[in-house]
């Protein structure tokens, strides 16, 4: 069991608490045991509607080979998209960026401890197949590049993360992100329900994110009918 998400109020992570593989939930503990044990970080984004994100936990994260392999030369997150979507937005920028476009979850990111990524993807099975790379083989070769050739992972990182911040600059100006939080608005407003409450039609999860993005909305704005 993973001493550090037992005590996790994510439903997504405390079925996670079970796996052999040593979890950390995003925190600083877990980038100072990296650079400290010089280690790279294997990050695992998903939530828990996520069939995908089941089916690679139940193939690769209860797999014991793959726990060991993961416990002895990685330091290893795993996040709630539903609960931290500020993190699941930014890696998800970068693996789509990474992969052509083929973003999804699980969410697989292989990072320093600076939180600069050097090779992204989504779900992989326990071994190659149709053309897909196997995570048990992805994992060995990820760990010797990182003994042998680790300079060479850095300067990857280093280039993605400058690539990244440039196009945040391009496309992210004030103007836009204001029209982005209008058509959120906008959006929000044209699908709740004012009868049953909630929003769209059933079945209604509720979305911590989006009921925590309309709340400080509607105090920054003194916005009543957003409350």
């Amino acid at each position: 069991m993973s001493n550090h998400l037992k005590n996790s109020a994510s439903p997504y992570l405390l079925q996670h608490a079970e796996n052999p593989v040593n979890w950390y939930p995003w925190c600083e503990e877990a980038f100072s045991r990296a650079r400290i044990e010089d280690k790279p970080i294997f990050l695992s984004i998903g939530y828990s509607t996520c069939h995908w994100c089941h089916v690679m936990a139940h193939e690769s994260f209860e797999h014991q080979e793959i726990a060991e392999i993961l416990n002895q030369h990685f330091i290893n997150i795993k996040v709630d998209r539903e609960e931290r979507p500020d993190i699941d937005s930014v890696y998800m920028s970068v693996c789509q960026a990474m992969t052509g476009g083929n973003g999804g979850w699980p969410m697989s990111i292989f990072m320093t401890w600076e939180k600069k990524p050097f090779f992204a993807g989504t779900y992989f099975p326990v071994n190659s197949r149709y053309g897909m790379p196997g995570f048990l083989e992805l994992l060995r070769e990820i760990s010797q590049k990182w003994n042998t050739h680790q300079n060479q992972l850095l300067k990857s990182a280093d280039f993605i993360t400058t690539l990244m911040k440039q196009e945040e600059n391009l496309y992210q100006t004030t103007d836009e992100k204001r029209n982005l939080i209008k058509d959120a608005i906008k959006q929000f407003s044209g699908s709740f329900d004012n009868v049953y409450g909630g929003f769209g039609s059933a079945p209604k999860f509720p979305a911590a994110h989006n009921l925590l993005f309309l709340l400080l909305y509607a105090k920054q704005n003194e916005d009543s009918n957003i409350l």
